[in-house]
Parts: C-alpha cells; sequence; structure tokens
C-alpha cells in the first residue's frame, strides 16, 4: 500500500504507469512466499549441510556485479544481475546465506572457536565477503554484516579478547574509507547540519524531516502526501519511513515501530530456546539483522543518523530484498517448527 502510495507519482512520470513498482513488488512477494516456503519445509539437517554451497554461490553471484558486461550499474553502484529481463540484487540473499554460513562454521567447530587458528579463518571469509561490498560499493551493507557478525561472535561466547584485539585494526580503517570516499565524509558533514547546504548535499535529509512533521500526530491521510511530489528523493525505497511519518502521524510512526521492535523481542526469545548452536545463532543472527536494517533506515529517515543506502525491511521497495527476507523468515519458521517437533520439552 504505501510503495504504491509513495511511488505512484514517479511511477506515471517515468513509465506511464502508476502500478510499475507495485507490480515488481508484488512479483519479489509471490517468489518471496514460494521461497518462504521452501526453506520452513526443507529438513534442517539438509539446509545445515546446504549453507556453505549456498553462501558461496551467493558470493559468487554478488561478485559477478563487478564484471562490466554481466552487472549493471545503477546510480554509480554495481549491486544488480539482469535475470530474465529483471534486476536482481544477489546481495540481499547473500546476508542471508552470510548469517547462516557464521551459524554453520561455529556450531561446527563449536568452542574450538577458542582458537586462534579457526578465529582467524572465519575472520578471512568475513574479510571477502567486506571486500566484495566495498567494491560494487555497499558501505552500509558492509557495515551492517559486520556489526552482526560480531553480535554472533558475542552470543557464540568467543573470547572478549579477539573481539577487542579485531576492533582496535578494524575501526580505524572504517574511519579511513570514510575518509577517502569524499561522499562518505561528505555525508558525516552534513549529518551534523544539513542546513548548512539545504538546496544541495543536506535536501534530501531535510525533505525528509519536513514528510515527518508534516504528518504531526495523526498525519496527512494515505496516499496524501505531498513530498512524494518530486521533493524527497528515494521516496519509496530508501525513505519510505518518511513517507508512511507524513500520512500516518505519530501515532502511525510508533504503530510501525512498535512492530519491529515486536519482531525483535519474539525472534530472539525464540532464538534462546532452540536446542542446537546452528539454530539459535541462525534465528538470532537474521533477527539482529532485520532489527538492525530497521533501526538505520528508521534513524537516517529522523536524521538521527548519516544517510546510507539501507531498506527498511519488509516494506521498501526492492523484489529482491522482499524476497530474501521471505526466505529468513522461512527459515527461522523453520527453526521453531524443528523445535516444536523434536522430542525434547516444547517451546511456548
Amino acid at each position: 500500500m504505501f510503495i504504491y502510495s509513495s511511488s505512484s507519482v514517479y511511477a506515471l512520470e517515468r513509465y506511464h504507469d502508476g502500478l510499475f513498482y507495485v507490480k515488481k513488488q508484488f512479483l519479489g512477494f509471490v517468489l518471496g512466499c514460494l521461497g518462504c516456503s521452501f526453506f520452513c519445509l526443507v529438513p534442517l539437517p539438509v539446509l545445515r549441510a546446504w549453507t556453505p554451497y549456498l553462501f558461496l554461490a551467493a558470493l559468487a553471484a554478488t561478485g559477478a556485479t563487478l564484471v562490466p558486461t554481466i552487472g549493471i550499474s545503477i546510480h554509480g553502484s554495481h549491486r544488480w544481475l539482469s535475470l530474465a529481463g529483471f534486476n536482481f540484487q544477489p546481495s540481499e540473499l547473500l546476508k542471508l546465506f552470510f548469517i547462516l554460513y557464521c551459524a554453520y562454521f561455529i556450531d561446527k567447530k563449536k568452542f574450538a572457536l577458542h582458537s586462534l587458528k579457526h578465529y582467524t579463518q572465519l575472520l578471512c571469509v568475513i574479510s571477502l565477503t567486506a571486500l566484495i561490498l566495498l567494491l560494487q560499493p555497499d558501505f552500509g551493507q558492509m557495515v551492517t554484516l559486520s556489526v552482526t557478525a560480531a553480535l554472533l561472535f558475542f552470543l557464540a561466547q568467543i573470547p572478549i579478547s579477539y573481539l577487542l584485539t579485531t576492533a582496535v585494526p578494524v575501526i580505524p580503517v572504517l574511519g579511513l574509507l570514510i575518509f577517502l570516499k569524499p561522499y562518505r565524509f561528505n555525508r558525516i558533514l552534513i549529518y551534523q547540519d544539513p542546513w548548512k547546504d539545504p538546496q544541495g548535499a543536506g535536501f534530501q535529509i531535510i525533505q525528509s524531516l519536513i514528510a515527518i512533521g508534516s504528518g504531526k500526530w495523526t498525519g496527512v491521510g494515505i496516499a496524501q502526501s505531498k513530498q512524494k511530489f518530486f521533493y524527497l528523493p528515494m521516496h519509496h525505497t530508501d525513505f519510505i519511513f518518511s513517507i508512511i511519518a507524513e500520512e500516518t502521524g505519530l501515532w502511525g510512526s510508533f504503530f510501525l515501530i512498535a512492530i519491529y521492535a515486536l519482531f525483535c523481542f519474539t525472534g530472539l526469545k525464540l532464538a534462546s530456546k532452540m536446542h542446537d548452536l546452528f539454530s539459535f545463532l541462525s534465528v538470532a543472527g537474521l533477527v539482529i539483522l532485520v532489527t538492525l536494517q530497521a533501526t538505520i533506515n528508521i534513524g537516517v529517515a529522523c536524521a538521527l543518523l548519516p544517510t546510507k543506502g539501507i531498506g527498511l525491511p519488509f516494506i521498501s521497495y526492492g523484489a529482491s530484498s522482499l524476497f530474501a527476507h521471505l526466505c529468513m523468515t522461512g527459515i527461522v519458521i523453520n527453526c521453531v517448527r524443528t523445535a516444536l517437533l523434536s522430542n525434547r520439552p516444547s517451546i511456548t
């Protein structure tokens, strides 16, 4: 509904079809439901055994976007492949299988990860993934996956000394990556005061704040947004929360945030009741990833965080993203269903 509301004017102007983005999103929804059903029903031991191969396939597909003759560039980023006339973003599946692979590796090595050798092996895999994402470039996705992996390490009780030792060189490197790219560094400066350049770099965040503020308590009404009339860029993707806030107001925004909070609370509660380490880390990792993405997206829209191209999970336009998130849901359901069907005490 909100994809139609936020994108219809733009789609009508560009494609002469107000339903253009809704149709593509609906295709992602249908495929996502099939993916959700598949990952829900496939035996969990089979999924666990195939996790390394799924991860390698997703990593290779993401790397293929860097090949000029195969990858497609949109807004200066090489993140898409063309499949049967549709653009597909393989990094959306990469983040899913990346979490599963981390869970698989930690579960396979058990607490052998207390060994510096095994910890270093996993760090190499994470570094390779981060490098490919950085080359696209997709700095936001790289940071999100890295933070999620670090939280998984913490949940797996990997020695804090290892994590701190890793963080010491990583933090300066992240700062250097921001400083070396003027547009990244500029986002930090504009985040501090977007009104310094209201018609340039600060335009997007100012328009987002205007949209959110215009909603007041109850909003201007569904489909009544004025910011979608070419004032707010990326209004159906990265800044769809701003349109939702404008149309539904403070109460609608709180309701949406409450849904994500409930998703996080329920997901982590279910994760804590898993009977094996792979299921525990998989569910916890996927829930953390979705929650982190939602937090960053809403924080950016509200000017609480520097601008970053991360969509709102399940809601922002992006058939690849919706497909991946519905597949994540299927895996979570599978882990819970497997635990319920086991002979051990049931989950309540």
